[in-house]
């Protein structure tokens, strides 16, 4: 008898003990013989790694234990989600938009007048107040303000925006 034909015999006969492990390690008997059939394909692709003279019980079963535990840490992060509640939340909007949205504002910016661009970027972007912005400019505060509000307003009306939220 060759070495393959013994050592399908060999596992054919530990079915039965493999089984019963399975239920006892799972709780289910439809996991149980998902886990024995695991086991005996991992253990038939890895024939040639078994050691003729030892226990072929041993092996398998820890092929099946090891099979187990990697199944329930797997099992342990997954999500169940018939519905598609959760995958929806982990949706994300792709980066290129806010690429191309940053492009579209710079163009926009550009395309402003220097008075208001100037106190825009001071007010909105460089985070200095309406008073220190006016200091800067050598103009008066109100002005500033009027400003920085045209440009808020000509860069929503360019960037076809409905209200400064969105800007």
């Amino acid at each position: 008898m060759t070495a393959l034909v013994a050592f399908k015999s060999a596992l054919l006969a530990e079915l039965p003990s493999l089984r019963a492990f399975a239920i006892s390690l799972s709780g289910s008997h439809d996991h149980a013989d998902d886990l024995v059939q695991e086991t005996v394909m991992k253990a038939w692709s890895a024939h040639a790694s078994f050691s003729p003279g030892t226990s072929i019980r041993a092996w398998l079963f820890t092929i099946m234990r090891n099979t187990y535990f990697s199944q329930y840490r797997k099992a342990r992060r997954e999500v169940q989600d018939s519905d598609g509640e959760a995958a929806a939340r982990l949706v994300s909007a792709p980066a290129q938009n806010g690429h191309l949205d940053l492009a579209d504002f710079r163009v926009a910016l550009e395309k402003l007048p220097d008075d208001q661009r100037e106190a825009l970027i001071l007010v909105g972007a460089s985070g200095f107040s309406c008073e220190e912005a006016a200091e800067i400019c050598g103009c008066a505060v109100g002005t500033i303000k009027s400003r920085v509000n045209r440009a808020r307003q000509k860069l929503m009306q360019m960037m076809a925006m409905q209200n400064a939220a969105d800007l």
